[in-house]
Protein backbone atom coordinates (compact mmCIF):
# COMPACT_ATOMS: atom_id res chain seq x y z
CA UNK A 1 0.00 0.00 0.00
CA UNK A 2 1.36 3.40 -1.01
CA UNK A 3 0.78 6.15 1.54
CA UNK A 4 2.70 9.09 0.13
CA UNK A 5 -0.03 11.05 -1.65
CA UNK A 6 -1.90 14.02 -0.30
CA UNK A 7 -4.51 13.91 -3.06
CA UNK A 8 -5.53 11.20 -5.49
CA UNK A 9 -7.36 12.30 -8.64
CA UNK A 10 -9.41 9.49 -10.18
CA UNK A 11 -9.89 10.15 -13.88
CA UNK A 12 -7.31 11.67 -16.20
CA UNK A 13 -9.41 13.71 -18.62
CA UNK A 14 -9.50 17.49 -18.87
CA UNK A 15 -11.13 17.86 -15.44
CA UNK A 16 -8.78 15.49 -13.64
CA UNK A 17 -5.58 16.83 -15.19
CA UNK A 18 -6.65 20.41 -14.47
CA UNK A 19 -7.30 19.49 -10.84
CA UNK A 20 -3.87 17.86 -10.62
CA UNK A 21 -2.14 20.93 -12.10
CA UNK A 22 -3.83 23.22 -9.56
CA UNK A 23 -2.77 20.88 -6.74
CA UNK A 24 0.78 20.51 -8.05
CA UNK A 25 1.18 24.26 -8.29
CA UNK A 26 0.17 24.38 -4.62
CA UNK A 27 2.99 21.93 -3.87
CA UNK A 28 0.69 19.06 -3.06
CA UNK A 29 1.78 15.50 -3.77
CA UNK A 30 -0.83 14.29 -6.25
CA UNK A 31 -1.44 11.02 -8.09
CA UNK A 32 -3.71 10.81 -11.13
CA UNK A 33 -5.22 7.37 -11.77
CA UNK A 34 -6.53 7.06 -15.31
CA UNK A 35 -8.04 4.04 -17.08
CA UNK A 36 -7.33 5.56 -20.50
CA UNK A 37 -10.92 5.59 -21.79
CA UNK A 38 -11.77 9.23 -22.56
CA UNK A 39 -15.36 9.85 -23.61
CA UNK A 40 -14.32 12.01 -26.58
CA UNK A 41 -11.75 9.56 -27.98
CA UNK A 42 -13.70 9.00 -31.25
CA UNK A 43 -13.86 12.74 -31.97
CA UNK A 44 -11.47 14.28 -34.46
CA UNK A 45 -10.93 17.41 -32.41
CA UNK A 46 -11.82 19.42 -29.33
CA UNK A 47 -14.00 22.47 -29.94
CA UNK A 48 -15.02 25.59 -28.01
CA UNK A 49 -11.74 25.39 -26.06
CA UNK A 50 -10.20 28.83 -26.43
CA UNK A 51 -6.74 28.68 -28.08
CA UNK A 52 -6.99 24.88 -28.58
CA UNK A 53 -9.70 24.75 -31.25
CA UNK A 54 -9.55 21.51 -33.24
CA UNK A 55 -6.83 19.91 -31.12
CA UNK A 56 -7.02 16.10 -31.21
CA UNK A 57 -8.31 14.79 -27.85
CA UNK A 58 -5.25 12.61 -27.27
CA UNK A 59 -2.90 15.52 -28.03
CA UNK A 60 -4.70 17.67 -25.47
CA UNK A 61 -4.41 14.94 -22.83
CA UNK A 62 -0.75 14.35 -23.64
CA UNK A 63 -0.02 18.04 -23.10
CA UNK A 64 -2.03 17.97 -19.88
CA UNK A 65 -0.12 14.99 -18.51
CA UNK A 66 3.16 16.76 -19.21
CA UNK A 67 1.93 19.80 -17.28
CA UNK A 68 0.94 17.64 -14.30
CA UNK A 69 4.37 16.02 -14.26
CA UNK A 70 6.02 19.44 -14.62
CA UNK A 71 4.69 20.26 -11.14
CA UNK A 72 5.69 16.95 -9.59
CA UNK A 73 2.42 15.09 -10.09
CA UNK A 74 2.35 11.41 -10.98
CA UNK A 75 0.25 9.68 -13.63
CA UNK A 76 -0.68 6.03 -13.25
CA UNK A 77 -2.49 4.09 -15.95
CA UNK A 78 -4.88 1.89 -14.01
CA UNK A 79 -8.54 1.45 -13.21
CA UNK A 80 -9.79 2.43 -9.76
CA UNK A 81 -12.26 -0.24 -8.64
CA UNK A 82 -13.29 1.03 -5.21
CA UNK A 83 -12.44 3.40 -2.39
CA UNK A 84 -13.00 3.51 1.35
CA UNK A 85 -12.58 6.05 4.09
CA UNK A 86 -9.95 5.17 6.69
CA UNK A 87 -9.22 6.59 10.11
CA UNK A 88 -7.95 10.16 10.49
CA UNK A 89 -9.69 11.27 7.28
CA UNK A 90 -7.52 9.21 4.94
CA UNK A 91 -8.83 7.28 1.95
CA UNK A 92 -7.70 4.02 0.38
CA UNK A 93 -8.27 3.45 -3.32
CA UNK A 94 -8.20 -0.14 -4.57
CA UNK A 95 -7.12 -0.66 -8.15
CA UNK A 96 -8.45 -3.37 -10.42
CA UNK A 97 -5.23 -5.36 -10.04
CA UNK A 98 -5.66 -5.40 -6.25
CA UNK A 99 -3.06 -2.75 -5.43
CA UNK A 100 -4.00 0.00 -3.00
CA UNK A 101 -3.01 3.64 -2.82
CA UNK A 102 -3.95 6.11 -0.10
CA UNK A 103 -4.43 9.84 0.17
CA UNK A 104 -5.88 12.49 2.46
CA UNK A 105 -8.35 13.73 -0.16
CA UNK A 106 -9.94 12.40 -3.35
CA UNK A 107 -10.99 14.26 -6.49
CA UNK A 108 -13.24 12.14 -8.72
CA UNK A 109 -13.39 13.15 -12.38
CA UNK A 110 -14.37 9.86 -13.98
CA UNK A 111 -16.76 11.40 -16.52
CA UNK A 112 -19.66 9.55 -18.05
CA UNK A 113 -20.64 7.00 -20.65
CA UNK A 114 -23.10 7.57 -23.49
CA UNK A 115 -25.78 4.89 -23.69
CA UNK A 116 -27.15 4.70 -27.22
CA UNK A 117 -30.29 3.08 -28.64
CA UNK A 118 -29.85 -0.47 -29.89
CA UNK A 119 -29.64 0.22 -33.62
CA UNK A 120 -27.38 -1.56 -36.09
CA UNK A 121 -24.40 0.58 -37.06
CA UNK A 122 -25.10 3.42 -34.63
CA UNK A 123 -22.33 2.78 -32.08
CA UNK A 124 -19.74 2.14 -34.80
CA UNK A 125 -20.21 5.65 -36.24
CA UNK A 126 -20.44 7.41 -32.87
CA UNK A 127 -18.30 10.53 -32.69
CA UNK A 128 -17.70 10.48 -36.44
CA UNK A 129 -20.92 11.08 -38.38
CA UNK A 130 -23.30 10.00 -35.63
CA UNK A 131 -23.34 12.98 -33.28
CA UNK A 132 -25.17 14.38 -30.29
CA UNK A 133 -24.02 17.93 -29.53
CA UNK A 134 -24.42 20.88 -31.93
CA UNK A 135 -21.82 22.86 -30.00
CA UNK A 136 -19.27 20.04 -30.18
CA UNK A 137 -19.87 18.93 -33.78
CA UNK A 138 -22.43 21.17 -35.43
CA UNK A 139 -20.09 23.44 -37.38
CA UNK A 140 -18.43 20.41 -38.96
CA UNK A 141 -21.75 19.21 -40.45
CA UNK A 142 -23.19 22.61 -41.36
CA UNK A 143 -25.27 22.69 -44.56
CA UNK A 144 -25.27 18.89 -44.74
CA UNK A 145 -28.28 16.58 -44.89
CA UNK A 146 -28.94 15.66 -41.26
CA UNK A 147 -31.33 13.13 -39.72
CA UNK A 148 -32.37 13.23 -36.07
CA UNK A 149 -33.20 9.87 -34.51
CA UNK A 150 -36.16 10.43 -32.19
CA UNK A 151 -35.66 8.88 -28.77
CA UNK A 152 -37.57 11.28 -26.49
CA UNK A 153 -38.09 14.95 -25.61
CA UNK A 154 -34.37 15.64 -25.92
CA UNK A 155 -34.67 14.93 -29.64
CA UNK A 156 -36.95 17.95 -30.09
CA UNK A 157 -34.39 20.21 -28.46
CA UNK A 158 -31.66 18.61 -30.55
CA UNK A 159 -33.56 19.09 -33.81
CA UNK A 160 -34.24 22.76 -33.10
CA UNK A 161 -30.58 23.40 -32.31
CA UNK A 162 -29.30 21.62 -35.40
CA UNK A 163 -31.86 23.49 -37.54
CA UNK A 164 -29.66 26.57 -37.09
CA UNK A 165 -26.91 24.78 -38.98
CA UNK A 166 -28.69 23.34 -42.01
CA UNK A 167 -31.88 23.76 -44.03
CA UNK A 168 -31.97 20.02 -44.78
CA UNK A 169 -33.02 18.39 -41.52
CA UNK A 170 -35.38 15.45 -40.91
CA UNK A 171 -36.57 13.99 -37.63
CA UNK A 172 -37.40 10.28 -37.73
CA UNK A 173 -39.89 9.68 -34.92
CA UNK A 174 -38.58 6.17 -34.01
CA UNK A 175 -39.31 6.06 -30.22
CA UNK A 176 -40.54 9.65 -29.89
CA UNK A 177 -44.30 10.28 -29.84
CA UNK A 178 -44.65 13.87 -31.05
CA UNK A 179 -47.47 15.99 -29.69
CA UNK A 180 -49.03 18.81 -31.67
CA UNK A 181 -47.01 21.52 -29.94
CA UNK A 182 -43.76 19.72 -30.84
CA UNK A 183 -44.88 19.35 -34.44
CA UNK A 184 -45.62 23.07 -34.64
CA UNK A 185 -42.19 23.94 -33.29
CA UNK A 186 -40.45 21.62 -35.74
CA UNK A 187 -42.51 22.92 -38.65
CA UNK A 188 -41.70 26.52 -37.77
CA UNK A 189 -38.00 25.66 -37.92
CA UNK A 190 -38.33 23.90 -41.29
CA UNK A 191 -37.68 20.43 -39.85
CA UNK A 192 -39.35 17.60 -41.77
CA UNK A 193 -40.91 14.74 -39.80
CA UNK A 194 -40.87 11.13 -40.99
CA UNK A 195 -43.04 8.68 -39.07
CA UNK A 196 -41.56 5.25 -38.50
CA UNK A 197 -38.94 3.23 -36.70
CA UNK A 198 -35.35 3.03 -37.81
CA UNK A 199 -33.82 -0.40 -38.38
CA UNK A 200 -30.19 0.48 -39.09
CA UNK A 201 -27.70 3.17 -39.98
CA UNK A 202 -26.97 2.91 -43.69
CA UNK A 203 -23.26 3.19 -44.47
CA UNK A 204 -21.72 3.45 -47.96
CA UNK A 205 -17.97 3.68 -48.57
CA UNK A 206 -17.29 4.24 -44.85
CA UNK A 207 -19.68 7.16 -44.61
CA UNK A 208 -23.22 7.51 -43.31
CA UNK A 209 -25.81 7.49 -46.10
CA UNK A 210 -28.93 7.69 -43.94
CA UNK A 211 -31.35 5.83 -41.71
CA UNK A 212 -32.90 2.64 -43.09
CA UNK A 213 -36.42 2.30 -41.70
CA UNK A 214 -38.20 -0.91 -40.79
CA UNK A 215 -40.47 -0.54 -43.83
CA UNK A 216 -37.36 -0.63 -46.07
CA UNK A 217 -37.33 3.04 -47.02
CA UNK A 218 -34.23 5.20 -46.61
CA UNK A 219 -34.11 8.63 -45.03
CA UNK A 220 -31.01 10.06 -46.64
CA UNK A 221 -28.47 11.84 -44.46
CA UNK A 222 -24.75 12.47 -44.32
CA UNK A 223 -24.90 12.93 -40.54
CA UNK A 224 -27.17 11.52 -37.86
CA UNK A 225 -27.83 13.05 -34.47
CA UNK A 226 -29.13 11.14 -31.47
CA UNK A 227 -29.57 12.11 -27.84
CA UNK A 228 -27.64 9.63 -25.70
CA UNK A 229 -28.54 8.73 -22.14
CA UNK A 230 -25.58 9.98 -20.14
CA UNK A 231 -24.65 7.90 -17.12
CA UNK A 232 -21.95 9.02 -14.67
CA UNK A 233 -19.06 6.61 -14.20
CA UNK A 234 -19.40 6.11 -10.47
CA UNK A 235 -17.94 2.77 -9.32
CA UNK A 236 -15.59 4.50 -6.90
CA UNK A 237 -18.24 6.88 -5.64
CA UNK A 238 -20.74 4.05 -5.22
CA UNK A 239 -18.25 2.20 -3.05
CA UNK A 240 -18.12 5.32 -0.88
CA UNK A 241 -21.96 5.33 -0.79
CA UNK A 242 -22.22 8.38 -3.01
CA UNK A 243 -25.11 7.64 -5.34
CA UNK A 244 -25.88 8.98 -8.78
CA UNK A 245 -29.28 10.63 -9.16
CA UNK A 246 -31.45 11.41 -12.19
CA UNK A 247 -30.64 14.76 -13.75
CA UNK A 248 -33.51 17.26 -13.86
CA UNK A 249 -33.23 17.44 -17.65
CA UNK A 250 -33.94 13.74 -18.04
CA UNK A 251 -30.72 13.42 -20.05
CA UNK A 252 -29.10 10.98 -17.64
CA UNK A 253 -27.70 10.50 -14.13
CA UNK A 254 -25.08 12.52 -12.30
CA UNK A 255 -23.43 13.00 -8.92
CA UNK A 256 -24.62 15.86 -6.71
CA UNK A 257 -22.00 18.19 -5.23
CA UNK A 258 -22.24 21.24 -2.99
CA UNK A 259 -21.03 24.77 -3.67
CA UNK A 260 -17.51 23.68 -2.65
CA UNK A 261 -17.59 20.88 -5.27
CA UNK A 262 -17.67 18.31 -2.46
CA UNK A 263 -19.81 15.18 -2.56
CA UNK A 264 -21.86 13.94 0.38
CA UNK A 265 -18.67 12.34 1.75
CA UNK A 266 -16.39 14.98 3.34
CA UNK A 267 -13.00 15.02 1.66
CA UNK A 268 -14.28 13.63 -1.65
CA UNK A 269 -14.60 16.19 -4.43
CA UNK A 270 -15.98 15.72 -7.94
CA UNK A 271 -15.87 17.69 -11.18
CA UNK A 272 -16.50 17.43 -14.90
CA UNK A 273 -19.13 15.31 -16.61
CA UNK A 274 -19.58 13.07 -13.57
CA UNK A 275 -21.42 16.03 -12.01
CA UNK A 276 -22.30 18.18 -15.03
CA UNK A 277 -23.71 16.19 -17.94
CA UNK A 278 -23.54 19.09 -20.38
CA UNK A 279 -20.01 20.29 -19.60
CA UNK A 280 -17.79 20.51 -22.66
CA UNK A 281 -14.02 20.07 -22.42
CA UNK A 282 -13.27 23.68 -21.46
CA UNK A 283 -16.01 23.70 -18.82
CA UNK A 284 -14.81 20.39 -17.41
CA UNK A 285 -11.25 21.71 -17.23
CA UNK A 286 -12.42 24.84 -15.39
CA UNK A 287 -14.41 22.75 -12.90
CA UNK A 288 -11.40 20.50 -12.37
CA UNK A 289 -9.22 23.48 -11.52
CA UNK A 290 -11.78 24.60 -8.94
CA UNK A 291 -12.06 21.10 -7.45
CA UNK A 292 -8.28 20.95 -7.05
CA UNK A 293 -8.29 24.37 -5.41
CA UNK A 294 -11.12 23.34 -3.03
CA UNK A 295 -9.30 20.17 -2.02
CA UNK A 296 -6.12 22.16 -1.40
CA UNK A 297 -7.97 24.76 0.70
CA UNK A 298 -9.51 21.93 2.72
CA UNK A 299 -6.05 20.53 3.43
CA UNK A 300 -4.72 23.97 4.36
CA UNK A 301 -7.43 24.40 6.98
CA UNK A 302 -6.96 20.86 8.28
CA UNK A 303 -3.21 21.40 8.66
CA UNK A 304 -3.85 24.75 10.37
CA UNK A 305 -6.18 23.17 12.92
CA UNK A 306 -3.64 20.42 13.62
CA UNK A 307 -0.85 22.95 14.22
CA UNK A 308 -3.03 24.90 16.62
CA UNK A 309 -3.96 21.73 18.49
CA UNK A 310 -0.30 20.75 18.74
Amino acid sequence: METDHEVIVIGGGAAGLSAAVALGRSRRSVLVIDAGEPRNAPAAGVHNFLSREGTAPEALLEAGRAEVEQYGGQIRTARAAAAEKLADDWFAVTLQDGAQVTARRLVVTTGLVDELPELAGLRERWGRDVLHCPYCHGWEVRDQTIAVLGVGPGSLHQALLFSQLTDDLTLVTHDFALDEDSRRMLGSAGVRVVEGRAAAVEVVDDAVAGLRLEDGSLVQATAITVASYMRARSEVLTSLEVDTVPHASGMGEHVVIDEMLQTSVPGVYAAGNVTDLSAQVMGAAAAGTMAGARANADLVMSDTRERISA
